[in-house]
């Protein structure tokens, strides 16, 4: 995050530090007034901070303007970067969400599912309401791992040669990819114990047919505690430092991805839309990230209905009817009752 936070600096937030927190010199004067010594103060006028620019990465450089040096607060403050990196997961976040959502929305989900009988009113503003509490929050818990980062505490490296070598340039993203998959399976699997399911990861399961907009629709401590495996593994594995970025982008795209109901995918190995709306609509099955290893590991893969991969037959009364009839036995068995709002509102395209 080093390199974010210094790209981020050079264009926007030196400029924005200086003008909120600017470094000025104090001159104190003493006067004596009907016998009582007072001490007074004025602004001398603007001053510079000492900060030191070192490069975050060998692969470009981006010289600070006069703006880096104007605030009373360096880049390297603590609590500067605190603020700053907040800002950045925060906003950045909600870029993504939107675009990645949006684009999903617009040119790949199926707009037929607005006709499900379990398609919610009023869902898509409801999902979107959902994910805008979720990521300020989110963003709270997110950032002491990016400080972390940013201070020298990861095993982030630039270039190849500070690596472990070529091999691992490769090797790193499969790696990442089955490290959090393996323990976002028992997070999640774990969120649905009936002691936190209600608590935590209900809001999510509010979707029983989500739309791309439900990708980041959950409760803030949910989305946190599926997050952590993406946190963690660069303090314990080396990951270089674009890569990590890359990822990060990733992720967040694979999210909508999964919930975006066009089921192109009927592989046996990638836990894709298919696996996942087999998730929400049965909830206790297909509880993978990115493959379907770890539940059929842990005897909770289920194979999506074969109905999904056909056009005529996804859509069609008969699988819907079908869903239905058990996805309102599931339900009953995990909440013990079904509290979501249905209506014919649902089914216009919102």
């Amino acid at each position: 995050m080093d390199v974010v936070l210094e790209v981020f600096d050079t264009f926007a937030l030196d400029r924005f530090w200086a003008i909120v927190h600017p470094a000025v010199s104090l001159v104190f004067y003493d006067s004596v007034q009907d016998g009582y010594a007072n001490a007074t103060f004025s602004k001398a006028g603007e001053v510079h901070n000492a900060y030191q620019y070192y490069p975050a990465t060998q692969l470009f450089s981006l010289e600070p303007s006069v703006w880096a040096y104007r605030s009373a607060w360096p880049r390297d403050n603590i609590y500067r970067q605190i603020i700053s990196l907040y800002l950045i997961t925060w906003l950045f976040g909600l870029v993504i969400y939107f675009l990645c959502a949006s684009l999903s929305y617009q040119f790949i989900f199926d707009k037929t599912t607005f006709k499900h009988p379990k398609f919610l009113k009023n869902q898509i503003r409801m999902e979107i309401a959902q994910a805008m509490e979720a990521l300020p929050i989110m963003a709270i818990f997110t950032v002491p791992f990016f400080v972390a980062e940013v201070r020298g505490y990861a095993k982030l490296y630039d270039t190849t040669a500070d690596g472990p070598g070529t091999w691992y340039n490769i090797l790193q993203f499969p790696f990442f990819l089955l490290f959090t998959d393996c323990f976002i399976y028992w997070i999640h699997r774990g969120l649905h114990h009936p002691m936190v399911y209600k608590r935590l990861h209900k809001p999510h399961h509010k979707w029983i047919m989500p739309t791309p907009y439900a990708s980041h629709a959950f409760h803030p401590l949910d989305g946190y505690a599926q997050s952590i495996p993406y946190h963690v593994f660069p303090f314990l594995f080396p990951l270089q430092k674009y890569a990590y970025v890359v990822l990060f982008i990733f992720i967040n795209i694979w999210a909508v991805l999964i919930h975006d109901g066009e089921y192109v995918a009927n592989s046996p190995v990638i836990n894709g839309a298919a696996c996942h709306t087999m998730h929400h609509l049965y909830f206790n099955y297909n509880y993978g990230q990115f493959t379907t290893l770890w539940d059929r590991l842990g005897g909770s893969y289920r194979e999506p209905n074969e109905e999904l991969f056909r056009r005529e037959t996804k859509m069609g009364k008969k699988e819907w009817e079908r869903q239905v009839q058990e996805m309102e036995q599931k339900v009953k068995e995990v909440e013990g009752g079904d509290d979501r709002s249905y209506g014919e509102e649902a089914k216009k395209e919102q």
